[in-house]
Parts: C-alpha cells; structure tokens; sequence
C-alpha cells in the first residue's frame, strides 16, 4: 500500500518531546518536512537541547500563540501529565486535527480536554525509532478523510500502519504491537541463553536469534500462505524442529503466550479507564 504524501508546507506541533515525538520528527525530516515547520513543546531543557541539536525544529518550554498556526497538533506526553499539559494548549488547538501517541487517553478525552473533536489516536510502538515500526490508528467521527490522509502519512514516515474501526481495538492492537517488542526480546533472550548452554558465545546465539527472528518475520510478510501452513513445512515429523515444538507445546506456551496478551489488553482497559477519569488536579496528583 502507498503510503499518503506529506505535503512540505504542512505545519505540525508536537506536545512532549521524548523518543516517540523524536522517532517521528526524525521521519518527518527525512521525508522531506523541513524542520522549520516542526515546533515543540517540552519542559525539560535536556530533551529540548537535544532534539534542537539532532533535529533543527523549534524547541519551546511552554505552550503559547505560535500552536495556533499548526496544522496538525501530536500528543506526545506521559498519560498521566495529559491534563495538565492540554490545559495551556487548548486555548490555542484552532482548526488543528490531533493526534495522539499516547496510550490509555480516549479520544472523547482529548476531545474534551481541548473543545475540538477532530481526533486520531495511534498506537506506535518502538521499532518506530528504527523507521520500523508498526502503529494502529483509530479516527474520531469528526475527522475527515483528508485528516486521516494527513495522519497516515505522519505516522507512515516511522513504518507501517493499519486502521481499526472501532476504539476499544486499540486496547489489542496495544496488547499485540504496542507490547509486542518486548514478547520479540523476551524470547531472544531465550534463544540465546539455550545459545549459549549449547556451547556458542553469548555474540554466536545473539546473532543467530536475531536473524531467525528478523528472516522468519519477513518470510510471513512476503507469503500468503497461513501462518500455520508455514510452521508446519519447518516441522518435519520426528526432527530437531519437531522436538523443540512437542516440547513448548508440553510446557503450554502457546495458550500461555495468548493468555499474557489477554492480560496486556486488559491493562490497556483499565489505564483507559483511570485516565479517562482523571481531572487536572487528581492527574498532578498522580
């Protein structure tokens, strides 16, 4: 799929300044976005210096007037600082869409917060700052289709994405993707401590985990055959493959990996649910 064009006139403001709002500015710049039309947000002077050294963009410690020019605003803070930060902002939203990076803020929230409806929530996840991310996207009923071409091509300069059609999806996607990385380094981990019990160095089995995990991820992505269909044309009845799966499957891993999302998605629920609650001073609070 194309991915939509980000024209070089679009004006975006980011509120927060951390590694998401970086992974982003970093691929919007290299598609071409010049760092003039980027202007941020971000209390802290050590991340400010250091997206003005890395990236060029306008670096400001408070919101003010200059937001009302955006074309498109991003939440990028901390959840739980939401409230208070879109106090400031929301004076000065205007005609902007929104988007937001952040995890559990619904977008009757932000909506609500700032007086504008026009909302789209994503769920990155940290790939993203290797332009390889994988990010969820959901739009408001009050974003246009141009919105969410403008969205889209945001999010696309840090790798793939994919709409789902309702909210409460995000909480999976937030379970599968968002969560995701750190499943993929957990059993990297594995792999290269059995490495390692096997006789390799801790370099040999790091290596070879990391180009089975990489090499197998991109088999799935170029072949149309069932997931299921691949295992099996690995798994020769009797052999090393087949040995190794009998023995997860004997120790429940499968359901146990389906259940640890379950648990993942329900978390998202709940945090949802907690910063939905929250007002100004119950979110300082915090």
């Amino acid at each position: 799929m194309t991915a939509p064009t980000l024209p070089s006139s679009t004006r975006i403001a980011f509120i927060g300044g951390g590694n998401m709002a970086s992974a982003i500015i970093g691929g919007l710049i290299r598609q071409g976005l010049p760092a003039a039309r980027i202007q941020v947000v971000e209390p802290f002077e050590a991340t400010r210096s250091r997206l003005q050294s890395q990236h060029g963009a306008h670096v400001h410690p408070a919101a003010g007037s200059f937001l009302a020019d955006a074309d498109l605003i991003v939440w990028a803070v901390k959840p739980q600082n939401f409230h208070e930060a879109a106090a400031p902002v929301a004076p000065h939203v205007g005609g902007a869409l929104q988007l937001s990076v952040m995890a559990g803020i619904r977008a009757a929230t932000i909506a609500t917060a700032t007086g504008r409806t026009r909302v789209v929530r994503c769920m990155p996840n940290t790939p993203a700052l290797v332009g390889r991310g994988m990010t969820g996207l959901f739009a408001s009923e009050a974003v246009r289709p141009a919105d969410r071409q403008l969205a889209e091509a945001v999010i696309r300069t840090t790798g793939d994405a994919l709409w789902v059609a309702h909210e409460a999806q995000l909480d999976a996607v937030t379970a599968l993707s968002g969560s995701g990385p750190a499943y993929v380094f957990y059993f990297l981990e594995a792999m290269q401590q059995a490495g390692t019990e096997l006789g390799l160095s801790p370099e040999q089995a790091r290596r070879l985990a990391e180009g089975t995990f990489a090499g197998g991820a991109h088999l799935a992505a170029e072949s149309p055959e069932p997931l299921a269909l691949l295992r099996e044309r690995v798994t020769s009845k009797g052999g090393t493959t087949h040995a190794a799966l009998t023995a997860m499957q004997e120790a429940g891993i499968g359901p146990a990996f389906v259940k640890a999302m379950h648990a993942a998605c329900t978390r998202a629920q709940e945090l949802g649910q907690v910063f939905g609650d929250q007002t100004p001073s119950s979110a300082s609070a915090k």
